[in-house]
């Protein structure tokens, strides 16, 4: 039997975005009220820094469809951020979300942080 043994190393991602949404911009003072009524947004420092802020419902990709937030806030030339929990119970007879490697692996490709 032959096996095939691949390795190789991604140095990066180069994309361009389309049909992004407009972020709304909100101060560091409001950002609760951003995270409570954004799912991606700009987040305004002071002193002319500025993140890009994406935040998660669960840690299940394949629920709550995170991907589009976070493509939102590719097009930001700054530091883009993702706000991601690291696992969810849903109860005695709920499924337990974890955060998965190869989400935070992608995320790292992307250069989100």
């Amino acid at each position: 039997m032959n096996v095939l043994n691949f390795s190789g190393k991604i140095t990066g991602i180069k994309y361009t975005t389309f049909l992004t949404r407009n972020l709304p911009k909100y101060l560091l003072a409001n950002f609760d009220e951003a995270l409570r009524k954004e799912s991606a947004f700009i987040l305004d420092l002071g002193n002319n820094n500025e993140l890009a802020i994406s935040s998660w419902v669960s840690a299940k990709r394949t629920r709550s469809y995170p991907y589009e937030r976070v493509y939102n806030t590719l097009s930001f030339a700054g530091k883009k951020v993702t706000i991601i929990p690291i696992f969810k119970d849903e109860g005695k007879d709920g499924d337990r979300d974890f955060l998965q490697w190869d989400t935070v692996s992608l995320m790292s490709l992307l250069g989100v942080q």
